[in-house]
């Protein structure tokens, strides 16, 4: 039988994406275990000085040291490369350390990304502050016009860079206009999908050439470890892995694990947290203390149609913004006993936070201002929860 793990085998290509979420990147060991095994080791045994020299220099392939190549991680890597529809891909320690490790193991002092202003608050921090210390500029686009972004291509622009939809404002990027964009001119675009994952968004069949995800959010979805990944060609990939050989921001075995038994449920948790977050938005529009909400299902989001065109379905995260500013937004995360206030999202539970104190809140309130991200937004990620109760819980604060 051909191994579904094989890429270029035409089994794994034909197979659908809920059969790929469980049985792809597995290669069972000599105990043949039915459910994925944990692979706990630093280190691997060679037979001799020649064979371990061997793998070492590259000659042959094979497992050489945890921090790059680890069975469990490898089946990690191999099945959300299958649910990406990309060639390879490699896990991280986090997902802000699948950023910078696209960013420093691939760019050169000189050269510049551009980017969208509304991004999540970290990443915002990490292009403006600590990338042009090592000669990578930034340039910051105003919106996700192609002709905007096109205009600020020079010879030395790298990659587009952009979140769709966007942390905390759900704006939603043409990906296929993005891409024609940069390949046009001989860059690269990146795409974040951590807001829809591969169950609802597939940018590398919109023209992206690297996805990146935070798998701390849905992919995992119970909120139990912190990772990251990033998806593309299998050149990216090599280049990426020596850079982690020598950087370090590995994927532990175990996070791997739990973050393959996420990949499992993705689709189903996808669909009900988009069902859920569909009807909490709808409810939303009826209260009277609510005057703006963001969320792509609805018909008075801006990229609606968009979204009906570029994602299976509309997603789990909800923002919205509150009549009387900040003290009304922290009276409405205050007075939820059901909501867990944190700042993580993607979770079966649904949560609630304050982005411009909390997620962004390293931004200035300038740079915050300009991309709209006032003191009276909250952003709510709905879990499985039952619809009904997470909108009482929010009708307390909200009357």
């Amino acid at each position: 039988m051909t191994n579904i793990n094989d890429d270029n085998s035409s089994d794994s290509q034909q197979l659908g994406d809920n059969t790929l979420a469980i049985r792809a990147g597995v290669e069972r060991s000599s105990f043949a275990e039915h459910s994925e095994s944990i692979v706990t080791t630093s280190s691997y045994v060679f037979d001799n000085a020649a064979s371990a020299a061997a793998h070492f220099g590259g000659e042959v392939d094979g497992l050489i040291y945890s921090r790059f190549t680890n069975p469990t991680v490898q089946a990690f890597e191999r099945r959300l490369a299958a649910l990406e529809k990309t060639e390879s891909c490699i896990g991280t320690s986090s997902g802000m350390a699948a950023i910078n490790m696209v960013l420093m193991g691939t760019m050169r002092q000189g050269e510049n990304l551009i980017a969208t202003r509304n991004m999540f608050g970290s990443t915002v921090n990490l292009f403006k502050n600590f990338l042009p210390r090592f000669g990578v500029n930034t340039k910051w686009a105003n919106s996700f016009d192609a002709d905007e972004w096109a205009a600020l291509i020079d010879k030395d622009t790298r990659y587009l860079y952009l979140e769709t939809p966007t942390n905390p404002l759900t704006e939603i990027a043409d990906i296929r206009a993005l891409a024609e964009v940069a390949h046009s001119a001989g860059v690269q675009l990146i795409v974040d999908n951590c807001f829809c994952t591969p169950a609802l968004q597939k940018p590398a069949e919109l023209g992206a050439d690297i996805v990146i995800h935070s798998a701390t959010k849905y992919l995992d979805g119970q909120g139990r470890c912190v990772g990251g990944a990033i998806a593309g060609s299998n050149e990216l990939i090599k280049e990426l892995t020596s850079y982690m050989r020598s950087a370090g921001p590995s994927m532990s075995p175990f996070n791997a694990w739990v973050f393959l038994k996420g990949l499992e449920t993705l689709s189903l948790r996808m669909q009900q947290h988009s069902h859920n977050a569909q009807a909490v938005a709808q409810w939303l529009e009826q209260q009277t203390n609510v005057v703006r909400i963001n969320y792509p299902g609805l018909e008075s989001h801006p990229q609606h149609k968009l979204c009906k065109q570029q994602q299976r379905l509309p997603g789990g995260i909800i923002s919205f913004e509150v009549k009387g500013g900040q003290a009304a937004a922290w009276k409405v995360i205050d007075a939820t006993k059901l909501c867990s206030i944190t700042g993580n999202l993607g979770d079966a539970r649904t949560t609630i936070t304050h982005p411009a104190t909390t997620t962004h809140g390293r931004m200035s309130d300038e740079d915050r201002l300009a991309v709209g991200i006032n003191e009276n937004l909250i952003r709510l990620s709905v879990g499985l929860e039952d619809a009904v109760d997470i909108q009482a819980d929010l009708a307390r604060g909200l009357e």
